[in-house]
């Protein structure tokens, strides 16, 4: 404040001393009687006042200006910054939106979880999956929402990429329901600024297939009642829920016939490679998925159990037959050594009039039935032996060809495929996952593909992630791989 009366006043200081400095020129002067040294030295001193004052007056207008320049330069490059601010926060909350409206619609579920194993976001397609609601969720470590046996598969890949170390996999995960999920994995580690990982982001898409689902008919255990609070689904909860969303009726039947008919189920095909790689015909595994009404994709494994418990799969199986050998025929310049790989329930496996179905609807398309082959499940073969044996049989004679799926899937016999005639073997794909890890898992997988050879069958190994799996497969001598590390599926005709 001192300074700011000073500042106030010295102007007024310095024009007093200059009439003081004036004042006692003349007044010597006067006294003096014309004493030129004495005036010669007031004089100078009165001018050097004068030509002090002036510098000093113009370097203060100097500096004011220079101030003024910066302050308006200052005020400039404000406005610009908050504008610019503005822009961005307006295209952050815009992208925001953006990205949270991806996020929410995508079909692939998204989770972060946090060093500690603990869900500290998670999409819409999670929730769905689990059947659960966000409260029950957030926090929640993942052991507590996949169940302790369902965790203790993932569990070496979970301190993996909270190592730092990114994956991509897949594997089957049995809930504690009795739901069985084919799930394709990656998981990208997130660092702090420091490069030390925080967590991980677990991005998974179910690909179930129908030989992955509960056998029909099997005794499911019910969930304790505080299942739910645990994170555990139960899968005959889900399917009435999930039967409510789809038709809003007590009549599923023919709601789902009726998104048949509508065009809502599309068809997508896997790549089936030859090994080594392109060293000979490809062929391609067919599957389904269902168009829901945000126009996203819901996975088989959500409406199988749907289609099983209402006694839809025979439809189903018919409409994709029918669909595949309408596009095969008009496709004149696809390799007609190429298989299309199709998984049959084990509804159809027991309807006696599907085979007559299959011959009619491949004379009507004047496709061969040799560009068909039909999947069965081990499971069925196991509980159904005499029904597969007459389904083997019949679409044999049809022309088309026939795959085990699932072998190796728990006790490797060939007990159990003797006496009935398959082309193929498809190794399940919990042995292949950690063949390069587990010398268990790998001499399962040498066995099977030494036998099979003496008996004359293809094998095909399932879920195939990676190039160093594929090479081991190439060097034990298995003749397909199919899986992510190969190609992902995409829709019939693209």
């Amino acid at each position: 404040m001192r300074g700011g009366i000073f500042r106030k006043v010295r102007t007024y200081l310095v024009a007093t001393a200059i009439v003081c400095v004036a004042t006692a020129l003349v007044a010597t002067i006067f006294f003096t009687q014309d004493n030129l040294p004495w005036i010669a030295f007031l004089t100078g001193i009165l001018a050097a006042s004068v030509l002090a004052e002036a510098a000093r007056a113009t370097r203060s207008e100097w500096v004011l200006m220079r101030r003024t320049a910066q302050l308006a330069a200052m005020k400039e490059k404000f406005e610009l910054e908050s504008g610019l601010r503005k822009q961005a926060e307006k295209k952050i909350a815009e992208d925001s939106l953006r990205l949270r409206l991806i996020d929410e619609t995508l079909a692939t579920m998204i989770v972060l979880i946090d060093s500690e194993g603990h869900c500290r976001y998670h999409n819409r397609a999670f929730r769905e999956w689990l059947h659960l609601k966000a409260e029950l969720i957030d926090g929640r470590h993942i052991r507590e929402l996949f169940g302790s046996k369902a965790y203790a598969g993932i569990a070496t890949s979970v301190q993996q990429s909270l190592d730092g170390q990114p994956l991509r996999y897949e594997y089957l995960q049995e809930m504690s329901g009795g739901a069985v999920y084919r799930l394709s994995v990656e998981q990208v580690p997130l660092y702090n600024a420091a490069g030390k990982t925080n967590g991980f982001y677990f991005l998974a898409d179910d690909i179930t297939l129908r030989g992955d689902l509960p056998v029909a008919g099997k005794t499911e255990s019910k969930l304790p009642a505080d299942s739910v609070s645990r994170g555990l689904a139960d899968q005959e909860m889900f399917l009435d829920v999930f039967s409510e969303q789809f038709s809003g009726r007590a009549d599923v039947g023919k709601q789902f016939i009726g998104a048949i008919q509508r065009g809502e189920f599309h068809l997508y095909c896997q790549l089936i490679s030859p090994l080594p790689i392109a060293s000979g015909t490809a062929h391609y595994e067919i599957l389904i998925r269902l168009v829901e009404e945000e126009g996203s994709m819901i996975p088989p494994g959500a409406f199988f159990p749907l289609a099983e418990k209402n006694g839809l799969m025979p439809y189903l199986d018919r409409w994709v037959v029918g669909h595949v050998l309408e596009w095969a025929a008009n496709q004149p310049s696809r390799d007609s050594d190429s298989l299309f790989f199709i998984n049959v329930a084990a509804a159809t496996i027991g309807d006696p009039e599907f085979p007559d179905f299959l011959q009619s609807t491949l004379d009507e398309f004047g496709v061969p039935g040799s560009s068909l082959c039909f999947e069965v499940s081990e499971a069925d073969l196991l509980i159904r032996n005499s029904s597969v044996a007459e389904f083997i049989r019949r679409v044999r004679q049809c022309g088309c060809r026939v795959a085990l799926s699932g072998f190796g899937r728990n006790t490797v016999s060939f007990d159990q495929i003797r006496g009935f005639q398959v082309e193929f073997l498809k190794i399940d794909g919990s042995a292949i996952l950690n063949m390069l890890s587990n010398p268990v898992d790998l001499a399962k997988v040498v066995s099977i593909d030494r036998v099979a050879k003496k008996i004359g069958v293809k094998t095909v190994a399932e879920l195939v992630e990676s190039d160093e799996i594929v090479a081991k497969l190439g060097e034990i001598g298995i003749d397909y791989a199919q899986g992510f590390g190969i190609s992902r599926p995409r829709r019939l005709g693209e």
